[in-house]
């Protein structure tokens, strides 16, 4: 499936990665520790070839047995100090960063309850996964390693030549040679490599999507006989991350040879030269050696700029794209209390308007100037056909979505100026598709009170005639696994009803709660619910006469219009389109009766 990601933002690997300094900022007294550890320890192995300098011209020249065993323990001593700080320097970087990965996963889990829904409708949720685990495991590997030994290789670097210039400056500049073509070789490579590690990792997001989907739906998979393609697409997703990872792999490998191989040949050329100058007397022994051996230890800061910049240009592009969804705006409350309108109790529409936020500029309103009034303690029915915008009209109670246009008011408290929590408080929901999370069927039905008793959950179980959970093997403690799919259809709308009236709630908004029953449950539940109804304000979507009775009236939502308000009866008699809804009569029919 096509992703909804936004675009990637025109941003460098360096100013993406500064943007982590929040996250990175608790814990930097142990990073800059780590960071000094680490230089003292590879500048340690700097000093190995100042020892072997002195064993070749002292002991060694002087025949000094004690000498030559002195160096010896002096460069495992040497060994011994660097092993030690290394493993020091991973010790003060495992728990902060550890730390740094957990902040990072909960501010973005938080971020993404706060979000408006309309932005879940847009991303693919395996986008959203991805970047929850495979882009912060990349970010705490960036800073665990590369963000380290970027600073110890470069500090080593600087070092080791000051060290080679001191000790012979001409072999010193046939070892600088290669710096500039490297300069601009790594540049090159960092271009390229940023492109293809955003594909990669946006790829790695679409197939999370495609897999979490197959499982999710793997009944409908069963049921269809439809493994064998959902196969062929998961393999077609998987070849193009493959053959993405192989174009990485090639660069990769590209800019690792040539790193290797100009300072190669450059120690190569050194090693001529120093030989020659050693055969003319103009250089001892001892000084090549400990030149070539500063060389030799510059090998590895030097070769693995490209794994480090590799690295971090794929902690680059975590980042962007961590930040991509944190730096979308959550959904903002102003939670400004006012004053009641007069005659305005109960749930009203006034003038609603209401477009998607994706919608085309000229597209016309799902929901046109919606005129509503439903009275304190009253029951509204909604009935339209499919598509006429009922589901969305229910949503903008609850501020799911927001209006583009008009109001809503609560007891002629204008929602926009209470704050969610507050209005969430007053309303309570049940959707026709019915959401259970993997908890317990206690856990599910207090979600809509989370200070109900026992007694009150009980109570809401008898409403909603969902007493099949105290036949489970734990009762209402048993787990309902992922999705609530080990329950009936019929069983999770119950508990999703017993969810939305535990609380007993000023307002209640039902769409379609009891299409999944049979009509035997359907009976039982509407006369449960009547008692309900009784004391709060509800809008009910109906497509069924048997649920339109439980309303006082009608309103007939038709092409994003109220057309009509009144009782079942007076509809019946008087609109062809409620009549055809309801019954399948003739409009002329009702027309002529009317």
């Amino acid at each position: 499936m096509p992703r909804t990601d936004a675009p990637p933002k025109d941003l460098s690997a360096v100013r993406s990665l500064m943007r982590l300094w929040p996250y990175v900022r608790p814990v930097r007294t142990r990073l800059a520790s780590a960071a000094f550890v680490a230089v003292v320890a590879s500048c340690l192995g700097l000093v190995f070839p100042l020892v072997l300098k002195w064993i070749v011209d002292g002991p060694v020249a002087d025949r000094d047995t004690g000498g030559v065993w002195l160096g010896a323990f002096m460069l495992l001593g040497l060994g011994i100090a660097e092993a030690v700080l290394f493993g020091l320097r991973r010790w003060l970087v495992a728990r902060p960063l550890a730390g740094v990965e957990a902040a990072m996963r909960t501010d973005l889990y938080r971020h993404l309850q706060r979000l408006p829904v309309a932005f879940h409708d847009r991303w693919a949720s395996g986008q959203l996964l991805s970047r929850g685990t495979t882009d912060l495991m990349l970010l705490r590997m960036f800073l665990a390693f590369p963000l380290t030994f970027l600073l110890v290789n470069a500090v080593t670097i600087l070092a080791g030549f000051i060290i080679l210039l001191q000790q012979q400056w001409s072999l010193g500049l046939v070892l600088l040679a290669p710096v500039v073509p490297l300069v601009i070789l790594c540049s090159l490579f960092e271009t390229k490599y940023s492109k293809i590690t955003r594909l990669s990792q946006d790829q790695v997001g679409d197939l999370t999507t495609v897999v979490e989907e197959s499982v999710l739906g793997i009944r409908i998979i069963k049921g269809f006989g439809r493994h064998r393609s959902q196969a062929r697409a998961f393999r077609e997703l998987s070849q193009k991350l493959r053959g993405t990872e192989l174009y990485k792999a090639r660069l990769l490998a590209s800019i690792w040879a040539l790193i290797m191989t100009l300072p190669e040949v450059a120690i190569g050329a050194a090693l001529v030269l120093g030989t020659v100058q050693v055969a003319d007397g103009g250089l001892s022994a001892g000084t090549l050696v400990a030149f070539l051996s500063t060389a030799l230890a510059l090998r590895w800061p030097v070769e693995s700029i490209g794994f480090l910049i590799a690295i971090s240009q794929d902690a680059a592009t975590a980042t962007t794209r961590y930040f991509e969804v944190l730096d979308v705006a959550e959904e903002t409350d102003t939670a400004t209390t006012g004053e009641a309108a007069p005659d305005s109790s109960g749930l009203v529409f006034d003038g609603v308007e209401f477009h998607y936020p994706d919608a085309a500029p000229d597209a016309p309103p799902v929901l046109a100037r919606i005129d509503l009034h439903i009275r304190s303690g009253e029951t509204m029915a909604l009935v339209g056909a499919t598509g006429s915008g009922k589901t969305t009209l229910t949503a903008l109670v609850p501020r799911l979505h927001e209006i583009t246009g008009g109001r809503i008011t609560l007891d002629g408290q204008d929602i926009t100026l209470l704050s969610r929590e507050q209005l969430r408080e007053l309303v309570s929901v049940a959707f026709e598709e019915p959401t259970l999370f993997s908890a317990s069927v206690g856990e599910n039905v207090l979600m809509g009170d989370a200070g109900a008793d026992d007694e009150a959950l009980r109570r809401a179980l008898s409403v909603a005639q969902a007493e099949f959970v105290h036949g489970l093997p734990a009762g209402t403690s048993t787990q309902v696994g992922e999705q609530g799919l080990s329950l009936s259809g019929g069983q999770r709308q119950r508990l999703a009803l017993a969810r939305a009236v535990v609380g007993q709630p000023r307002f209640l908004v039902l769409d379609d709660p009891l299409s999944a029953l049979d009509v035997h449950t359907e009976a039982l539940v509407e006369a449960a619910l009547r008692q309900v109804l009784e004391s709060t304000t509800a809008l009910v979507v109906a497509h069924r006469p048997s649920t339109v009775m439980l309303a006082d009236r009608v309103a007939l939502l038709s092409e994003g219009r109220i057309t009509a308000v009144g009782t079942h009866h007076e509809l019946l008699r008087s609109n062809a389109e409620y009549a055809w809804l309801m019954s399948g009569a003739d409009a002329n029919a009702v027309e002529e009766n009317a």
